[in-house]
């Protein structure tokens, strides 16, 4: 990470409802365009979702039929999905994933078996350090 904090990103992912992930992939994708550094924290369901699909498959439980039915037209018609999103943010080179290791303990996943899945798995001390005055932050 690059250390001016002014030029870095920092998103806390706690939600795993699919819109939350998507605008928190957005928010991604759009940062690194810009040339930003982003950090993206993933915490409970938003981790959880990311660990049993990586973020690929979009669902809209609980709209209304109609709004979702055009919600996943959208999909089917080139709109990005987080998965691509989180790729394209990825894939530039200025994103960092990290997890949180007591969301992942608390989910029942053992720090270790999950360090594979994200660029670093890591504890509140780490994640207070890592994020000191960064001015861009979301919390989703």
């Amino acid at each position: 990470m690059e250390s001016d904090p002014r030029k870095r990103v920092a998103i806390f992912l706690h939600g795993g409802a699919y819109d939350i992930v998507h605008q928190g992939c957005s928010i991604a994708a759009s940062a690194t365009a810009m040339g930003k550094e982003v950090q993206l924290f993933l915490f409970w369901w938003a981790l959880d979702r990311f660990l049993r699909d990586g973020f690929q498959h979009p669902d809209f439980e609980g709209l209304d039929p109609a709004l979702a039915d055009a919600v996943e037209d959208a999909f089917e018609h080139g709109a990005p999905t987080a998965a691509a999103l989180l790729e394209v943010a990825r894939a530039s080179g200025r994103c960092t994933l990290y997890a949180c290791s007591a969301s992942a303990s608390l989910l029942g996943r053992r720090p270790d078996t999950i360090a594979d899945e994200v660029d670093q798995v890591v504890g509140w001390t780490a994640i207070l350090g890592l994020t000191s005055g960064v001015v861009d932050r979301f919390y989703l």
